[in-house]
């Protein structure tokens, strides 16, 4: 299951100051808000955002299990994104049971590969 994506856009530059708020060369504040307004339109529950020292974690609203949206701007150049899955594999152990989580994460890759390839302004999107 693919669960990584990297495309490049000049849509999300970074916020004053923002830099500071995670580390140097590192910013996704805009692309998280992007992604939460557009996950809301296609009835995906999303939570506020939460800055990390790589990027911006989305936690998606599940009783089950841990799900989440993680992006930010890859250091380097500046129309370099990436987003990825949390967990980004389709079992995950919970206590002393294992969870098939592959269906949740499945419909959250979907509707973030629609999100990403239906903006003109997103180009060269590769899932790994």
């Amino acid at each position: 299951m693919k669960t990584q994506v990297q495309f490049r856009s000049n849509k999300f530059p970074p916020y004053e100051k923002e830099e500071e708020e995670i580390n140097p060369g590192l910013w996704g504040r805009r692309l998280a808000e992007y992604l939460i307004q557009n996950l809301k339109e296609k009835g995906i529950e999303v939570e506020e955002a939460i800055a990390e020292d790589w990027g911006y974690y989305i936690p998606i609203k599940n009783k089950e299990f841990r799900l989440a949206i993680c992006c930010g701007h890859q250091d380097g150049e500046e129309d370099e994104f990436l987003c990825f899955t949390d967990p980004s594999k389709p079992l995950v152990r919970k206590l002393f049971r294992k969870i098939d989580v592959s269906r949740e994460l499945e419909r959250l890759t979907k509707a973030l590969d629609e999100i990403l390839s239906n903006d003109p302004d997103i180009r060269e999107l590769e899932w790994t």
